[in-house]
């Protein structure tokens, strides 16, 4: 998709700091990283949300959830970690391709949510 900067990461049309990359996914550092550690990993295929996820995305998905924990300690991430995959406009999705935040490697993260 010509207009989803995702897309255009994968393809190589604009820059990223990347972490890990395979066949079925990418992993880069957050251009407005919220702690020391933020990296986004996506599939390389346009899925637009988890809400459009059909269920042959499942092996990608798997693939990005078991390579989470190498990719957050690689870049610093040794006492665990947060990941956090925001969906629709409730869920504050900002960009409309799939993408799983790894967050960590500093303080105690906050709590999840707040009422």
């Amino acid at each position: 998709m010509s207009d989803c900067i995702f897309c255009r990461i994968v393809e190589g049309e604009i820059p990223a700091q990347k972490v890990f990359e395979d066949d079925e996914i990418l992993a880069f550092k957050d251009i407005h990283p919220i702690a020391p550690v933020h990296i986004l990993v996506i599939p390389k295929r346009h899925i637009e949300s988890l809400d459009a996820s059909v269920e042959s995305d499942a092996n990608v998905f798997g693939r990005m959830l078991v390579k989470a924990g190498p990719i957050a300690r690689e870049v610093g991430a040794h006492d665990g970690f947060r990941t956090i995959i925001n969906t629709g406009r409730i869920g504050r999705q900002e960009v409309y391709h799939l993408h799983m935040h790894i967050i960590g490697g500093g303080d105690p993260l906050p709590a999840m949510i707040k009422y």
